[in-house]
């Protein structure tokens, strides 16, 4: 199937954001597609900050999303926008980063006002980046993730009901990507 990249935006080791991410991974991983994580907070933040695209961090990060065939971006909003740290390695990236990818970005925040966020603030991005596909994005509510003891993650029934097509979307699109590739 598709390498997927999977970057968490978030600058918290324990955003719902990330855990949300990592809810997906698992089930792309189970549909067959090898998912890599990347987690932009453990990227250094002189490196990012300093705007240093020769770091070797940043060159491994921009390595693995030219790898993938696929690309999900989550990030919390903040502010109407997505997040500082995930603008820092966006912007460091080679401005065709993610040509011929399919993307797919969902947000997290805490209230319904910041739902456009995807559409208004990180969609133009993307599809600047050359991304071949950003499929339908997805903003889940914060109120809308808990998290079991066991760290795993429960979605209310509305989260679960609207991410569901979503994934589906991708993988479906993935699955194309992956038989173009094979062709090629």
């Amino acid at each position: 199937m598709a390498v997927v990249v999977s970057i968490s935006g978030s600058p918290s080791a324990r955003s719902r954001t990330a855990r949300l991410l990592r809810h997906l991974d698992a089930r792309l991983a189970a549909e067959g597609h090898e998912v890599l994580p990347l987690d932009v907070r453990t990227l250094p933040a002189e490196a990012l900050m300093g705007a240093d695209t020769g770091h070797p961090a940043i060159r491994a990060a921009a390595a693995l999303i030219e790898r993938a065939d696929g690309v999900v971006i989550a990030t919390p909003v903040y502010k109407a926008a997505y997040s500082g740290v995930l603008k820092a390695l966006l912007d460091l990236l080679p401005q065709f980063a993610l040509a011929g990818k399919t993307v797919l970005p969902l947000a997290t925040g805490g209230s319904i006002a910041h739902v456009l966020a995807i559409d208004y603030a990180l969609r133009p991005v993307l599809s600047s980046m050359g991304a071949t596909h950003v499929v339908q994005g997805w903003f889940t509510l914060d109120r809308h993730i808990s998290v079991r003891e066991d760290g795993s993650v429960a979605l209310a029934p509305e989260a679960a009901d609207g991410l569901d097509p979503v994934v589906r979307q991708f993988s479906a699109a993935l699955g194309g990507r992956a038989v173009l590739a094979a062709a090629g």
